[in-house]
């Protein structure tokens, strides 16, 4: 994974494609930061774990910046989510995920939202390649 990520680098520099390059430059460091603090070489379970944080934070500003209607920059963020995306795998459907909630529900028979913890936790186990908001937020939904 990170060879990969540093081949795509070479060949943004080598295109001149600067946004891709600016937005490879702070995953690769993103990805340093977490190799030091971590002490050892990262896995591409770990690197992908660091990208899929990235697309967090990115999505979080999204958020941030509609409410206060800046287009270009949320235009900018999600054109860096679309770069960074490519190193993920793709995520569940809705649909799928809908099957996985009903599995857990099936098993534990959860009854309130107190036992959203414990149906979170077994999901998280379950669910690798999905948006755990809008898995958080299916659950909420089915649990009141």
């Amino acid at each position: 994974m990170n060879n990969k990520i540093a081949e795509d680098l070479k060949l943004a520099m080598k295109s001149g494609d600067k946004f891709k390059l600016s937005v490879l430059r702070m995953l690769k460091s993103a990805l340093q930061l977490e190799s030091i603090s971590k002490k050892h070489e990262l896995s591409d379970d770990e690197v992908l774990s660091v990208i899929k944080k990235q697309v967090k934070t990115r999505k979080d500003s999204i958020e941030e910046f509609k409410k206060y209607g800046k287009d270009e920059e949320v235009a900018k963020l999600e054109q860096e989510i679309e770069i960074l995306n490519a190193y993920l795998p793709e995520e569940m459907t809705e649909e799928e995920i809908i099957k996985v909630i009903d599995e857990v529900f099936n098993d534990l028979k959860p009854t309130s939202m107190k036992e959203m913890g414990m149906v979170m936790k077994e999901l998280n186990t379950k669910i690798t390649n999905a948006d755990m908001s809008l898995v958080s937020k299916l659950v909420k939904e089915r649990l009141s």
